[in-house]
């Protein structure tokens, strides 16, 4: 019976993109897998850069500010999304 896993990214409609598979070691798990490694990799290296630039927000211009809050949005919303998957799969 295959079960409905939820991707690390949104269908080209902005809904979930799931995979029906009933092998969690398939290659597609693999690249579901290896896809949301890499999301939280560049969150980790995101939220280090933010901190190095928030440690002098002086010289930040607003865009700049605003770059960095999008940017930590993004990858909380990515980190969000892996858990909720993860969770659903125990």
């Amino acid at each position: 019976m295959s079960r409905l896993r939820r991707l690390p990214f949104n269908d080209p409609e902005g809904k979930p993109a799931f995979l029906a598979t009933d092998n969690p070691d398939g290659f597609l798990s693999r690249l579901d897998d290896s896809a949301e490694a890499q999301q939280l990799q560049t969150g980790v290296a995101v939220l280090s850069l933010a901190r190095d630039m928030l440690n002098s927000p002086e010289c930040m211009s607003a865009d700049e500010m605003f770059f960095v809050t999008r940017r930590l949005a993004e990858c909380l919303a990515d980190a969000l999304r892996i858990a909720e998957s993860r969770g659903e799969r125990l």
